[in-house]
């Protein structure tokens, strides 16, 4: 979850001026790059515990050693709470899962590059610590009430309005990792083929990267129980946004979805003004109660655009986010996957011919099966397996076709293979690690943080 805007304290005086924002990511194809973000769950070696904030052994200590590495520590109240270099953060999300929100790169090659040296740097301070790190989609171990809260202002402000609108947001909050990419478009039109396209193949990306499986200890009948959380997390920001597919979708009608999406605050002189569940349409016209007589700027609606959680969402770019938390090979994978789809225009083309003759229908049985069934979902005359089959092979070729080669000349392609994998042997990580709970580990939870740290 994002830290304060830095966009400018503009007034907002006119809708013009929210679509304008959405406008402004226009970019030509020489200018799109590749943003990767990943989260993974900290965890103390000696008990396997969730580090807390403070403390020699705790987040903020280990957020200060990162920064013999160049890193500028963010402050919030006297405390460091994320860390900024070379366009990238390191940031904290509610219960202390790390995350890295990598730079607008080129290539994929680069990407990998910049998640393993992250990957290094972590662990070198880690190891120090006696910490350890884990990807994986959802907590697997440790109850709600065992783990800790970050010192930020935003998260106390969510906490106390999540169990207002839905029973697994303070789960999403503390117990969830995920994998995202951003990328960018060159037109409205562009944007609008680029949301279709990801909205109806999200569901793949969920079933391919599946890795969360475990709830305190035990299978919990999901193999990506993260992505179901979000189904019971806030109905009125989170879902498969049909109003996508209809005639005349583009800007305007996003921001219209985003007036819509209530309020969870407004920053103002460092400090988290709590709105929760107000209407950014009031506070356009100087009727927020928390706020009298003020209008929003700029930055709140850079903020606001933050606090929707659809399953893709639109800023200046395009978020993927449909995929649980995992290894450093499948944190390159997914922007590979993605990459593949939207960045080649036969590419794009052709994953439009896949899914434009989806039924809303469709689309959403495959979101509201996907978490428990993976790639096993029915559809059609066959199973989502099938249509990640096809999907991969346009991806794979729209890699080629970018041509983005390393100093080795070895294009993207590669990054791909652990997904291929997954669609080849018909088994997920998830279904991998019950596999082994099942059997090696002989019911043993505490094995997957001494057999998939980082």
């Amino acid at each position: 979850m994002s830290s304060p805007s830095h966009v400018a304290d503009t007034p907002i005086t006119h809708r013009d001026q929210l679509v304008e924002v959405l406008a402004s990511g226009e970019k030509p194809k020489a200018d799109w790059r590749i943003g990767t973000e990943h989260e993974k769950f900290g965890f103390r070696l000696d008990d396997l515990r969730p580090p807390t904030f403070d403390g020699p052994k705790g987040i903020e200590a280990l957020l200060t050693g990162l920064t013999r590495f160049g890193w500028e520590a963010v402050q919030e109240h006297g405390h460091t709470i994320a860390l900024l270099k070379d366009n990238a953060s390191v940031t904290l999300e509610p219960a202390g899962q790390l995350e890295l929100s990598g730079a607008p790169l080129d290539t994929i090659h680069q990407t990998c590059v910049e998640v393993g040296t992250h990957l290094k740097e972590v662990k070198t301070v880690a190891d120090e610590l006696g910490l350890g790190f884990l990807g994986m989609g959802f907590q697997p171990k440790w109850r709600r009430d065992e783990m800790p809260w970050m010192p930020k202002g935003r998260y106390r402000i969510m906490r106390a309005y999540m169990p207002k609108v839905g029973d697994l947001g303070l789960d999403m909050m503390t117990r969830t990792c995920t994998v995202q990419v951003n990328l960018d478009y060159s037109s409205e039109a562009d944007m609008v083929k680029k949301f279709r396209v990801s909205l109806a193949l999200q569901p793949i990306a969920t079933a391919l990267f599946a890795d969360s499986p475990f709830t305190e200890g035990k299978p919990n009948g999901y193999l990506s129980y993260r992505s179901h959380i979000w189904t019971d997390t806030d109905p009125d920001r989170t879902g498969m946004l049909d109003f996508v597919f209809e005639d005349g979708f583009g800007y305007e009608r996003y921001v219209d979805y985003l007036l819509d999406v209530p309020m969870y605050f407004s920053y103002r002189g460092g400090e988290y003004i709590d709105a929760s569940g107000k209407s950014f349409r009031k506070f356009m016209q100087g009727e927020l109660d928390v706020l009298p007589g003020a209008l929003p700027t700029l930055r709140d609606w850079s903020d606001h655009m933050t606090t929707a959680f659809p399953e893709v969402r639109l800023k200046k770019f395009l978020e993927m986010r449909g995929a649980d938390g995992g290894p450093w090979n499948r944190l390159c994978a997914l922007p590979a996957f993605w990459v593949g789809l939207l960045y080649d225009q036969t590419a794009l083309d052709a994953a439009w011919d896949l899914v434009k003759d989806f039924s809303m229908a469709e689309r959403n049985t495959l979101r509201d099966h996907v978490p428990k069934l993976g790639l096993h979902v029915p559809f059609r005359n066959g199973t989502l397996r099938d249509l990640a089959r096809e999907a991969l092979k346009i991806s794979v070729e729209g890699l080629r076709r970018r041509a983005a080669l390393n100093s080795q000349g070895v294009d993207e392609t590669r990054f791909l293979d652990p997904a291929i994998e997954i669609v080849e042997r018909g088994q997920t990580a998830a279904e991998r690690k019950l596999e082994l709970f099942h059997g090696a580990w002989n019911g043993d939870i505490d094995r997957v943080f001494r057999e998939f740290a980082y």
